[in-house]
């Protein structure tokens, strides 16, 4: 079973302090190290009703999402756009990161998702995240958007093979037509947002899958179709890329690859 990990939200408290108010509540709790903000818990205790929860000390979010967001490595001021937000908890923990600095546009095609997230939004105290629906990744909204981010994250539908602990039904309703259909979107959805990106500027493109074919398969085609443009971030990692095992890294599984556009 998966455990139950939190992020402190810098913005509001400190290790430490959540720390202390999880232990006031009966509620064991320990640092991961290396994961500055990660604290995972025993047993799946409730946290709703804890005041720092509802004060927005912390959210729940597995330590890998974690990583994905530091690999993906915003930076104070900058224009950043997180292009498939979901519910916004990268979105947040980079609004975070950036100590509610620059702008984050937070995109997503499905209104229910970006719903979700303006509670945790409203919690977490952050003011620099724009919340933005989009038809499509085409959507000409995101046209004033071109040429403009310092970051663009592209963390996209994919198989969620990587979080099989979590759904483990998983295995029975994914077939490999599935996996084909997204292999194409996720390639579709990387295109468009790349156009975002401003020379000099990264994009981050991240699944939480563990196959091949949605991963360094993706990347390699839009390596091949950027052509000189774009560059992997080898200080990012070996390859540019960040790649999490749930059996070697405890989290869930992940997958990351980070590009430079070229200056002009």
């Amino acid at each position: 079973p998966a455990p139950l990990d939190l992020r402190v939200n810098e913005l509001k408290a400190d290790v430490p302090a959540v720390m202390a108010a999880l232990a006031a509540a009966g509620i064991e709790a320990h640092a991961l190290p290396g994961d500055p903000t990660a604290l995972r818990l025993a047993g799946k205790p409730a946290l709703e009703r804890l005041p720092a929860f509802s004060d927005g000390w912390f959210e729940v979010q597995d330590v890998g999402s974690q990583r994905l967001c530091r690999f993906a490595a915003p930076r104070r001021g900058q224009v950043v756009v997180d292009f498939c937000a979901g519910a916004g908890g990268k979105t947040l923990a980079m609004a975070a990161a950036m100590r509610s600095t620059g702008q984050i546009y937070a995109c997503d095609v499905a209104p229910r998702r970006l719903a979700r997230m303006r509670p945790r939004l409203a919690r977490s105290g952050a003011s620099n995240v724009q919340p933005l629906g989009i038809d499509t990744e085409r959507d000409r909204r995101l046209d004033r958007l071109a040429g403009r981010a310092d970051l663009v994250l592209v963390d996209a539908p994919c198989s969620g093979t990587g979080t099989l602990r979590r759904n483990p039904d998983l295995k029975w309703r994914l077939g490999p037509a599935d996996v084909e259909r997204l292999v194409r979107q996720q390639y579709d959805i990387l295109a468009a947002a790349a156009r975002l990106v401003k020379p000099g500027g990264a994009l981050v493109y991240a699944t939480c899958s563990l196959l091949d074919e949605e991963n360094a398969g993706v990347a390699l085609r839009f390596d091949e179709a950027a052509g000189t443009g774009w560059s992997r971030d080898e200080a990012a990692g070996a390859g540019g890329m960040m790649r999490l095992w749930p059996h070697r890294d405890g989290s869930d599984g992940f997958f990351a690859v980070r590009w430079r556009r070229e200056p002009k």
